[in-house]
């Protein structure tokens, strides 16, 4: 059985009617933006089940946006993200699909940088302001952004998930959960690591040295209030 804590059952501070139409929906816009790395010029929310059917009622689509732009659940600026967003010079589009067997409160978001390098994000709303994400640019992960927490892309080879864990530790830094993925045996994989504390710039810089790493995404923890 399922231990709940005071948030569970209070649910987040926030701007807007519903938990996990407006504050979770926010904390995933804003996950996104972080995980693309900045310098967006569009947004495409693709829009799953609850979400899909009423997003407008909810304030689902203001939350988004204005997570993308940075904002918090309880930010005030909320309730005008659609012009905030216009004034900055966005674009913004909303779609909707059948995203398959997910949760009702899912969006995939397709985000083009200032650079035309798209990426691509798929995240569900779980409830109280509780979100997961479970797919980055086709590969399967899973993290919720309450913990610092780095994606690692790299050759699926023996040794890598031995030889990032050891950095970790001789930095001290303590492994709160580990993850690890891939696609096809040998070709690409990724691992995810929550972590008890910030991964320090250097020593994020020495795994992504690593022979056989594509790629190191750093994503901080987002707050539920």
């Amino acid at each position: 059985m399922k231990n709940y804590s005071a948030f569970d059952i209070l649910g987040p501070i926030m701007i807007g009617p519903s938990s996990s139409h407006t504050a979770g929906a926010a904390r995933l816009g804003k996950i996104a933006s972080i995980i693309s790395g900045g310098d967006i010029t569009s947004v495409k929310f693709i829009l799953h089940g609850s979400f899909a059917k009423t997003y407008k009622g909810h304030g689902t689509d203001r939350a988004l946006i204005a997570g993308i732009l940075g904002m918090d659940p309880w930010d005030d600026r909320l309730k005008g993200s659609m012009s905030i967003a216009k004034e900055q010079g966005f674009h913004i589009e909303f779609a909707f699909e059948d995203l398959g067997d997910v949760h009702p409160n899912t969006v995939k978001f397709i985000i083009t940088k200032k650079s035309g390098r798209i990426v691509e994000i798929i995240g569900s709303s779980v409830g109280g302001g509780n979100i997961l994400i479970f797919e980055v640019d086709g590969q399967a992960v899973e993290f919720t952004g309450n913990c610092p927490t780095i994606i690692i892309s790299h050759k699926d080879i023996p040794g890598m998930i031995s030889k990032v864990s050891t950095i970790l530790y001789n930095e001290d830094i303590n492994i709160a959960l580990m993850k690890v993925y891939r696609n096809s045996r040998g070709l690409k994989a990724a691992m995810v690591f929550e972590t008890d504390s910030v991964v320090p710039e250097n020593v994020l810089n020495g795994i992504r040295c690593m022979e056989n790493i594509y790629n190191l995404r750093e994503i901080l923890p987002i707050p539920q209030s």
